[in-house]
């Protein structure tokens, strides 16, 4: 019988999840094109899963985040007792998660006594970790602590406003990098053009201090003001939290670079016999064959033709007409 230690089992099991097989048909091969990383992404699904202790608040901070991604998330209510975002090692079953249900987002709920209440948000690129921000979850408020007309309540689905207050979303390095994650939740699939009248939430971030967000959700209410442009209020309809940021990780340079490239950054194929000039602009060279114009048939006879054949004919008549006169003399 032979001895594993645990770094060897964890190896061998990390190597089994990541495994990936080459599509055996197109319908397949279809699949994974679309979900290979692209130039110019479309709407992101997130990830919703826990860890092996939870408490009540942090259940119900998770619920609220799938209520409001409905139909763009994925939510795991099994407890994961092998995922540590920021752990070495510890990110293999998240990206294995991540492959299998095409989630570029991540949300990951813990509790501890040295971290209580802890939210881990990140996102993926080609389906690993990309970046990392730890927030503790404090003054939590569900949507039904809130009393308003449930007329007004948000359609699901629909394209919200995202508003963050506060100088320290320019100044402070922590916070920058909360409100790019916090955009990359919030803000569902972009789009170039918007009906205002389809617009009935908005996400509010209010830096309190350096290292502490209030996050609130409203619904807009749309009012006569007399003018082209409705006259907007905000209606708190829930949830609201505060966000501490404990602990983040940014992408190293070179996979910040990979993921940023554009349609620019790309080389461009060569066109044969095309180039560009500074001066003339794009200069095009065009190759024709020999062209044989002897052999080319005409689509008429011209009249110089037919009068040569005129004349040659009245000339081969007057000679047979000298030659006859010639034979009848002798």
């Amino acid at each position: 019988m032979h001895l594993y230690t645990l770094q060897t089992l964890r190896f061998c099991s990390s190597a089994i999840m990541m495994r990936i097989k080459t599509p055996k048909n197109g319908r397949v091969r279809r699949e994974l094109e679309k979900r290979a990383p692209k130039l110019v992404e479309t709407g992101k699904k997130t990830l919703i899963l826990q860890g092996t202790k939870t408490s009540g608040t942090l259940n119900g901070v998770l619920s609220e985040i799938y209520h409001l991604k409905k139909g763009g998330a994925v939510r795991f209510t099994r407890k994961n007792d092998n995922i540590r975002p920021f752990e070495s090692g510890g990110e293999t079953s998240l990206e294995f998660f991540s492959l299998k249900t095409d989630c570029s987002l991540f949300v990951y709920g813990s509790h501890s006594k040295k971290r209580p209440n802890n939210l881990v948000i990140g996102r993926m690129y080609d389906h690993h970790v990309y970046d990392l921000v730890e927030v503790g979850v404090e003054n939590f408020k569900s949507i039904e602590s809130f009393n308003y007309d449930k007329k007004m309540a948000p359609r699901v689905g629909s394209k919200p406003f995202i508003a963050f207050v506060g100088e320290g979303f320019e100044n402070v390095d922590e916070l920058k990098h909360l409100k790019e994650v916090l955009l990359d939740l919030l803000r569902g699939e972009v789009v170039e053009n918007i009906n205002l009248a389809g617009v009935d939430r908005a996400y509010v971030c209010t830096a309190i201090s350096s290292n502490k967000v209030y996050l609130t959700h409203c619904a807009l209410r749309l009012k006569k003001s007399g003018t082209v442009v409705p006259r907007m209020e905000l209606v708190e309809v829930g949830p609201s939290m505060d966000l501490v940021v404990r602990r983040h990780r940014l992408p190293n340079e070179g996979l910040r670079k990979e993921a940023m490239r554009t349609a620019k950054d790309q080389p461009k194929k060569k066109i044969k016999n095309v180039s560009s000039d500074a001066i003339e602009g794009t200069i095009g060279k065009i190759y024709i064959p020999d062209q044989k114009v002897g052999d080319v048939a005409l689509p008429n006879k011209a009249k110089g033709v037919k009068r040569e054949r005129r004349e040659a004919k009245k000339k081969e008549a007057n000679e047979r007409a000298s030659k006859k006169q010639k034979e009848e003399s002798e």
